[in-house]
C-alpha cells in the first residue's frame, strides 16, 4: 500500500475523505490526516509518505506554502490539490511546484477515483523502474530488496505474507513474487515454508510443547495443515519425527 496523507482544515471535509473512499481497493493506506501544513511538515521528517492530497487555503502553511516545501525538500512525494476556488494563478504556482493534480471541490467520486488510479499507476512503474536501474552507490538493487524480505521471512515467519513483505519494500505483490522467483531461484511461499518447517523441527525437539502448539508458533492456527505440511517436506509426520 502505498502511503497517503491527507490536510484540510474543514473537519468534516477531512473525515469524509478518509472515511469514505475506497483508498484501499486503489492501493493507498491514509497513514495521517492533519488540519494545517505544519503537522505535515513534521509528520513527513519522520514518517514515510508517497502521496499528498491537500486543501490550498488553510491558516499557518497553506497549500502552496506546502507544495513548495515538498518540491524543494522531498520531491519524491507527490501531491493533489482539492480547491473551492477556479483561480488561475493557484494552478500556475501549483503546476510550477510539481502538483500532480488540481480538483475541485464538491470533490467528486470519479474525478478522484480517476486521478488517484493514475497515480497508483505512476507509482508502481516508478518501483519498477527503480529496480532496472539496478545499482545504486555499488550495491545491486535487486538483492538489497531480496535480502530486505528474507530478514523480514527469517524474523516475522509465523505471521508473514507475500502482501505485508511488498508493502515492505513498496511492491506490488505480483511483481515482488516474480522477483523474488527469480533471484533466488525458490517461490516464495517454499521459501516461507522452509524456514517454518525448520523452526518447527527444532521447537519439537522440546518434549514439553504439544505438536498443536508447535503447530501454533510457526504460523499454522489449523493443526491439520501443519501436520499436511510437515510431512510433505520432511517424509514424517510431527509426531513420527519426535519420535524417530
Amino acid at each position: 500500500m502505498y502511503k497517503l496523507v491527507i490536510v484540510d482544515d474543514e473537519y468534516e471535509i477531512r473525515m469524509g475523505l478518509c472515511r469514505y473512499f475506497p483508498w484501499r481497493e486503489l492501493g493507498f493506506e491514509v497513514v495521517g490526516q492533519f488540519a494545517d501544513g505544519h503537522q505535515v511538515l513534521e509528520f513527513c521528517q519522520e514518517h514515510h509518505v508517497d502521496v499528498i492530497l491537500s486543501d490550498i487555503k488553510m491558516p499557518g502553511i497553506d497549500g502552496i506554502s506546502l507544495a513548495k516545501h515538498m518540491y524543494e525538500e522531498k520531491p519524491q512525494i507527490k501531491m493533489v490539490f482539492i480547491s473551492g476556488f477556479r483561480d488561475f494563478d493557484y494552478a500556475r504556482k501549483a503546476l510550477n511546484y510539481g502538483v500532480r493534480d488540481y480538483i475541485l471541490k464538491p470533490t467528486k467520486y470519479e474525478e478522484l477515483y480517476t486521478v488517484f488510479s493514475k497515480i497508483k499507476e505512476e507509482l508502481d512503474n516508478k518501483d519498477h523502474l527503480d529496480l532496472a536501474d539496478d545499482k545504486t552507490e555499488g550495491h545491486n538493487y535487486y538483492e538489497q530488496v531480496i535480502s530486505r524480505v528474507k530478514k523480514y521471512l527469517v524474523n516475522e515467519y509465523r505471521n508473514a505474507t507475500l502482501e505485508e513483505a511488498a508493502k515492505l519494500v513498496h511492491l506490488s505483490p505480483n511483481y515482488l513474487s516474480k522477483l523474488f522467483k527469480e533471484q533466488t531461484g525458490e517461490n516464495f511461499s517454499d521459501f516461507l515454508i522452509k524456514i517454518r518447517m525448520t523452526k518447527a523441527a527444532e521447537l519439537l525437539g522440546d518434549i514439553s510443547l504439544k505438536t498443536y502448539q508447535v503447530s501454533d508458533l510457526v504460523g499454522y492456527s489449523n493443526p491439520k495443515n501443519f501436520t499436511r505440511t510437515f510431512k510433505k517436506y520432511y517424509g514424517k509426520t510431527p509426531k513420527e519425527f519426535r519420535n524417530a
